[in-house]
Parts: structure tokens; C-alpha cells; sequence
């Protein structure tokens, strides 16, 4: 058997028989918490994606569903930066939040 493939098979031995820890994880800020109103921001920084999983999102939905509401005008529209970047306003999504968190109250 070859180092190399010695090497693989420990490596996921030991992942399946890893414990997971009981500690808690720390929340980790989103970029969108660290922005001035002023800021612009894409989508991927908007909505949680399961290709990151890790990076925290400030929507809760996914990005059709971001797109659905702007076409509806139940979300701010974009502002076109170039032929082939759209962003929203750091300011108009945090508007939109304070107003959702207002209604449900």
C-alpha cells in the first residue's frame, strides 16, 4: 500500500471518529453590520448561500426569494453599478428590516 494512500485513509478514519465539541459557537458579524448607510452591497453578502454556509447573512431567505420580493416591490431594487454588477444600498436594506421588525410588532 503506498504512503500517499496510507496517508488518505487515516485522515478520514480519524474525521469519521472525530466527537464534535459541546462548546458554543461564537456569532460571527456579518460585513453588513460593519457598513456605513452609504455602503453598497451584493447579494452574496445579503442572503445565506449553502455554498457558504459559514458566512453569515443579515436575510433570512434565500436569493430567488430576494429577487421575488424586488420584482413584487416588497424589497428595495438594486442599484445597477455596471453592465454586470447590481448592489443595494446598505441604508435602503437596513430601512426595509427596521420596517419588518415594526410590522411584526
Amino acid at each position: 500500500m503506498s504512503t500517499k494512500l496510507k496517508t488518505e485513509k487515516t485522515a478520514i478514519a480519524s474525521a469519521i471518529h472525530a466527537t464534535p465539541t459541546n462548546k458554543p459557537q461564537a456569532i460571527t458579524p456579518s460585513v453588513f453590520d460593519t457598513l456605513p448607510d452609504s455602503a453598497f452591497i451584493r447579494e452574496s453578502q445579503l442572503v445565506q448561500s449553502p455554498k457558504r454556509p459559514g458566512n453569515p447573512a443579515p436575510l433570512p431567505f434565500s436569493a430567488p426569494t430576494l429577487w421575488r420580493k424586488v420584482k413584487n416591490r416588497t424589497f428595495p431594487a438594486p442599484v445597477r453599478l455596471s453592465e454586470r454588477v447590481t448592489a443595494w444600498k446598505v441604508g435602503d436594506v437596513r430601512s426595509w428590516i427596521a420596517a419588518q421588525t415594526n410590522a411584526t410588532i
